[in-house]
């Protein structure tokens, strides 16, 4: 009876008979939001952690293909040189030898 007399003026007796401006099923239900706030703050900073490693590991592995390309690239480039080069020592031994042929027709 007296309970009933203090919920209708918003006070309420928890476990412990402790006075509580809060009903008890409202207080129940704060604490598993709070805890499921907290479990889920707990989960977002563990995601947190594995993105950031993520991001890191993929960056390592970005440099290291940038890198490669440059390498690559120089690679061809020299090649395309050398086969350039190659053409015209090919050019020039050809003028050479239609030279000589001339001056044997002589």
């Amino acid at each position: 009876m007296a309970e009933e007399v203090l919920a209708r003026s918003g006070l309420y007796f928890d476990d412990l008979n402790k006075i509580r401006v809060i009903d008890p099923e409202s207080a129940r239900q704060g604490q598993e939001l709070n805890d499921e706030c907290k479990d889920f703050l707990s989960k977002l900073s563990d995601f947190h952690k594995i993105t950031e490693e993520f991001i890191q590991r993929v960056s390592t592995v970005s440099h290291v293909v940038e890198k490669e390309k440059m390498k690559a690239i120089g690679a061809r480039n020299l090649l395309q040189s050398i086969a350039k080069q190659r053409e015209a020592q090919q050019q020039q031994l050809q003028a050479l030898i239609a030279e000589r042929k001339m001056q044997l027709e002589r």
